[in-house]
Parts: C-alpha cells; structure tokens; sequence
C-alpha cells in the first residue's frame, strides 16, 4: 500500500491497485464520524459503441443501457439490496453519468459489513428477461417524468444544438423507445465488459483505520475470481468543431421563457495536468466575464434580463465539453445578444487583468478548502477527477499557477462563433420559431 501526502492540505490520501486491477484510495479524516464509499465504474451514458469482452467486432447498444443497469444490479434473487443497507444503518445511492456509474452508501456504523455488501452486489449481477421487462415500465416513467421537466429540456436541449453525433447529446436514461430494445443479454455484455474491477474504482473517506479497510478490502477481492483484465475498445464518430444546431425554440407550459447560450469546446482530448490547468481556466474566465461580481452581470440585472436562475458552467470530459449560460427571461432573444456580444469583446485579444485573476483565484481557493469539509464532496469528485488521470487535491497548486495567458488560451477554445447555439423555452401560448 502506497502513501500520498498533500502537505499543503494536510491530508495523507492510502492507495494500492489489487491483483485484479481494482483501484483503491482510502482516505481518512480525522474528527468525522460518517464513513463514504463509493465504488465506481468508468462506464456511462457515452458509451454505446465497443467491442464486448472476450469478442473481436464493435456493436452499439440501445441508449440508456448504462442507466438501466445501474437500475437493476440493485435488484437480486433474494430481494433488494436498499433493505441490507438499511438493516446496517447506511444510505446507500446510485448514479450514472456521460462517463461513469457509481453506487455508494455512507454510515457511521457497521462500516465493513456495508462495505462487504457494496463490493458483493456489485460483483454479483442477476439479470432475467421477466425483471428487465418490468424494469422498462419504471424506467420509462422516469424518462416521462423528465421530459415534463422544463430545466431538465433545457440543458440537454442546448447539448443536442451543440452535437452532430457525439452520444452526449443523449438523455442518460434514453428513449422509452431505445430501453424497450434492452435484454437481459445486453445487460450482460455490458456488465461483462465494463465491470471487470480493472475499469473500477473504490473511494473509502471518513472515520476509517486505512491498514484495516485495505486488509478487508484485498481479503474481500481476493475469494473471487475475474478474467484476465483487457483493454476496452470503444468507439466514437468523428465529431465537428461546430454546433450542429444554430438555434432552436421548444414550446413548454412554463410562466416564464428559459434561455441557455451553449459553447462548444474544442480542446477535448486532454487529461492529466493538462486538463485540469484548462478546466480551472475556463472556469475563472466565465466567473470574470459572467460571475456575480462581474460588469456584465451588473448590467443584465439592472436591465432586468435575468433572475435569480441565472447561472453558467462548464463541463469537460475527455471527447467532448461545453459551457452554458444563461436564464429564466422576459426577454430571452436580448439575453442571447447580450451574452454574444459580451463574447466577442474577448475574441482574438486578452481583456483579462491580473488582478481579476488573482481575485477569482482567491476565490475559488476559498470555496475549495471549504469544500474540504464534505467528506461528500470529495468522495463524489475524487473518482470523475481519477478517471480522467488528475488528482482532486492538486487543484490548489494549479490553480495558484494559473496566468493570464492561461486563461486566455483555454478560453479561446470555447470562443468561436460557429461553436455557439441558442435553446429556449418559450410559455406554449407563444408560436414555435
């Protein structure tokens, strides 16, 4: 078991890959009495297009595939897992995301024995055609329950403008059309394939003895038997700098109009080092051009453009990324002007000062440290920020890095006016453009 001390945060962070390949990192923290883990794999919603384990040619699988199947490994032969989680005192989650699913639990007792039945149900799946079916009902209610939900139409109608055929642009969940083409065979493959502990990562954080936790775990992993770890081959069309949409208006049942401005990103093959310094300065560019401190917030607020919906991100994973700003607006087409022409003041020359810089850095620094605290948040960030080859604890050095050139160039690439769109929701009494 290896040691990695973060001086600067006073935090010694315990790592050890198994024989099997699983990735482990145990965390302590002293003064917690709530333990987190997760236990997660880097297999999401973008991946439908691979060669299944053990096989020679691609296939693509029904979208929403991912999703379902964090669904069903919770359902088992004798019953459901939530009901052991709940007789040892833990609340156990799941998620699934563009890249990754993760199923966790956090607890301030019985910690080795909800671990033990962490790593066993998601090492043990059960799937028939009679429980896939009856899933498809569920599932398919989640999906109708979200396509009514206006802010849910909203982000992923603006990732739809932006994408010609890249699979990000697919609802997680899928189509009740795509998961009414699931199997109990499909699930299979894609477990088979994506599952194997050499794809997986296990978090522990919280009020554990690290020496014991790995002892338990390796012993845990150690009675069970996994094929040969081989490379996953997945496979994704080539996709244009370019938005695939210019704009584009959805009729809802909303009293107020919602707007989104989407950039597309054009540096997506980054990871590492690499990708964090341009993640963190796209981020503090968008907060000195957008943040609630900034000039233009100021302007758009008074103009009474937006309201306290306002809000912008960005997203970056490796093979695509995107940034979104925008608001619930009386007047969404002026909104969408005023946020492309604030824009183009930044284009092909730097209005970024140092001291902006150092603000903002201050900052985010603040809020990181801060952030600290939740054992939550660590657990739930360290895995996406480890699949992507970075550590979540090197971002304050990073960030304390950071120039204005560095922002500047990062934010170049998310500045193009062809790599721009417009989604809105208009109140259904208004026509469709």
């Amino acid at each position: 078991m290896k040691t990695i001390e973060f001086k600067q945060l006073d935090e010694i962070l315990y790592y050890e890959k198994l024989d099997n390949g699983l990735d482990v990192y145990i965390l302590p923290k002293k003064g917690f009495s709530k333990t987190f883990v997760t236990f997660t794999t880097k297999y999401g919603s973008v991946d439908r297009t691979f060669v299944p384990i053990g096989e020679t040619e691609s296939i693509t699988v029904p979208d929403g595939i991912a999703h379902f199947l964090e669904h069903k490994m919770f359902e088992k032969e004798d019953g459901d897992v939530f009901q052991k989680f709940s007789e040892y005192g833990a609340s156990a989650n799941a998620f699934t995301s563009f890249t990754r699913t993760a199923y966790l639990f956090s607890s301030t007792d019985n910690i080795y024995k909800s671990t033990e039945t962490l790593l066993n149900f998601v090492q043990e799946p059960y799937f028939t055609e009679a429980t896939v079916n009856k899933e498809k009902g569920i599932i398919g209610q989640e999906i109708t329950m979200y396509d009514d939900q206006p802010d849910w139409r909203l982000y992923f109608g603006t990732i739809e403008n932006m994408y010609h055929h890249h699979p990000v642009k697919i609802d997680i969940a899928g189509t009740i059309e795509s998961i009414d083409g699931i199997t109990a065979e499909h699930l299979y493959t894609c477990y088979n394939t994506f599952y194997h502990p050499s794809n997986m990562l296990l978090f522990v954080i919280g009020a554990v003895e690290p020496e014991e936790m790995m002892t338990f775990i390796r012993e845990n992993q150690g009675k069970k038997e996994f094929p040969e770890p081989t490379p996953i081959q997945r496979f994704f069309d080539i996709e244009p700098t370019e938005v695939a949409i210019k704009e584009r208006t959805l009729n809802m049942d909303v009293q107020k109009p919602k707007i989104y401005v989407g950039l597309k990103a054009k540096d997506t093959n980054l990871s590492g080092q690499d990708m964090l310094k341009h993640e963190l300065s796209v981020q503090i560019a968008l907060e000195l051009i957008f943040g609630r401190t900034s000039d233009f917030y100021e302007r758009v607020y008074e103009e009474g453009l937006i309201d306290e919906t306002y809000a912008f991100d960005f997203t970056l994973e490796n093979g695509f990324g995107f940034a979104m700003i925008g608001s619930d607006s009386a007047e969404p087409d002026k909104l969408a002007k005023t946020i492309m022409d604030e824009l183009a003041k930044y284009e092909g020359n730097s209005q970024f000062d140092r001291a902006g810089l150092d603000r903002i850095k201050r900052k985010k620094i603040g809020f990181f440290l801060r952030a600290l605290n939740s054992i939550e948040f660590i657990a739930n960030q360290f895995t996406r920020y480890s699949f992507n080859d970075m550590n979540l604890f090197d971002v304050v050095p990073v960030l304390e890095t950071l120039t204005v050139d560095d922002l500047q160039k990062a934010f170049a690439s998310i500045q193009g006016e062809t790599q721009q769109t417009v989604f809105k929701i208009l109140p259904s009494k208004q026509d469709a453009q």
